[in-house]
């Protein structure tokens, strides 16, 4: 058995108040002073430790409290009450909502799966992720004792192809070409974000972390500066396509390349491989219409690893009618089997990843690993105000960072979603995440179930 995987989390509060859902309002007026306060009775001590942002006009009990409502309920004089925040609500967008930047907070801060004692009041179906649910039925099975660490369950992946088969000599050595492969612990790669105030701080913060989590990183060309140089090692460079100025020493130290898909890709990745030969490289390509059809001519060319990104929100890009990344790596991976081509070629998937279920849901759509970029900047505190995108300084000084603060909260949110990547596989009875990509009879699908359901009272198809 591989040595357990672990990843150390530290309690690391934020910087600056986060924003809180909802205010608590305590009127003075009326009070009774009774002998036990219904303040004082508060489990979380969210009075006790109260206390108001000037720089921010925040005031900390929005973001303590839980939600409990018992406050509310034993105050005997009614003078204490909760509202909804109108800043909380204007964060993020459509997408990233404020709710999934709050959670990503809290993993950020604690390293700890959040649960709410409020309930869930929300819909069960949706949008996007949200109209796939994955199959929980082995959770009273023995496997899921290896989230608690009597079994093991591994969350490591391959990266890169494999052979069909392997070949041996009389005397049993392997005769087969060695292909080069590299093996990460996490099925999550970290990628710079494409907006935010991502200084050299911020970078070398990722870095570490993802150092210490032995993942890799993919980073920009133009973001390669000495002092990265220690991290060199779980470093991606991402290459001009034209190849026009070739990093040759950090081509040598790296173990992985990405180039961005042009006709020139092949003469570049040739000049690569001189260089380095044992170096994987990737292939950068838009999630669009063509990109089911130019991804199994890429497998077939024999690419490595291909990542597929989407937009922000997890759709297609440039596309009529996009479409979200669920759906169309779903085509992709079905079309690579169907050509027996799916163990050629290692799929990384980009864009709209916001959730630790998103991982899960990604993989067993067909993906091998996700990348993610927002998500890394949200537990920097971001709060998608896109301020930066308009000139405007931060709110929460995001580049002026302390890198160990921020390369622990970074790990923090890694531990978190890693913990529910496994509660996943082990309520579905599976000891690795290899096992789970492309298990799409894991999974229930919202329209698929509207069709089998209703279609046939109807007699017709349902118009989506």
């Amino acid at each position: 058995m591989p040595k357990k995987y672990t990843i150390k989390t530290k309690i690391t509060p934020p910087r600056f108040t986060p924003m809180g859902k909802s205010g608590i309002v305590d009127f003075s007026e009326d009070c009774a002073r009774c002998q036990t306060c219904a303040k004082d009775a508060c489990i979380f001590n969210v009075y006790t430790n109260r206390n108001f942002d000037s720089t921010q006009l925040a005031d900390s009990i929005d973001y303590l409290c839980k939600n409990c409502f018992r406050c509310v309920q034993s105050c005997k004089k009614g003078l204490i009450s909760k509202s909804i925040n109108p800043e909380y609500l204007r964060m993020g967008d459509h997408y990233w909502t404020p709710d999934i930047i709050s959670c990503n907070w809290y993993q950020s801060e604690t390293g700890k799966i959040p649960v709410s004692g409020a309930g869930y009041r929300g819909k069960f179906a949706g949008k996007g992720f949200d109209d796939m649910w994955t199959d929980m039925s082995e959770i009273v099975r023995p496997t899921r004792d290896g989230i608690h660490g009597r079994e093991y369950i591994s969350t490591t992946i391959d990266l890169g192809k494999k052979p069909p088969l392997l070949k041996f000599d009389e005397k049993g050595a392997l005769i087969s070409e060695t292909l080069p492969l590299i093996e990460i612990p996490l099925p999550m790669i970290f990628n710079v974000s494409p907006f935010g105030e991502v200084s050299e701080k911020v970078v070398i913060a990722m870095a570490k972390a993802a150092q210490v989590l032995t993942t890799l990183m993919f980073i920009p060309e133009e973001n390669l500066t000495p002092s990265l140089t220690p991290y060199l090692n779980c470093l991606v460079p991402q290459i001009a396509a034209k190849g026009e100025r070739l990093p040759g020493e950090i081509i040598k130290g790296c173990r992985m390349v990405e180039l961005l898909y042009t006709s020139e890709w092949e003469k570049t990745c040739l000049s690569i491989k001189e260089i380095n030969p044992q170096v994987l490289i990737s292939l950068k390509i838009p999630f669009n219409y063509h990109a089911t059809e130019l991804t199994a001519a890429l497998a077939l060319q024999g690419v490595e690893i291909i990542h597929l990104y989407a937009d922000l929100q997890g759709n297609s890009i440039d596309d009529a009618h996009p479409r979200f990344i669920k759906d169309l790596t779903r085509d992709i991976h079905l079309r690579l089997v169907d050509e027996s081509l799916r163990d050629k070629v290692t799929l990384l998937v980009s864009g709209g990843i916001a959730m630790a279920e998103h991982v899960a849901k990604a993989i067993i759509c067909g993906a091998d690993g996700v990348i993610l970029d927002l998500p890394l900047l949200i537990a920097l505190e971001c709060r998608l105000c896109k301020k930066c995108l308009r000139g405007l300084p931060c709110p929460v000084k995001i580049g002026n960072i302390n890198i160990g603060w921020a390369t622990q909260r970074i790990m923090n949110l890694m531990a978190a979603w890693r913990s529910q990547l496994l509660e996943v596989l082990g309520a579905m009875g599976l000891r690795e995440v290899r096992r789970l990509r492309g298990e799409m009879g894991r999974a229930m699908l919202f329209q698929d179930l509207e069709q089998e359901i209703f279609a046939p009272l109807f007699g017709q198809r349902i118009q989506e």
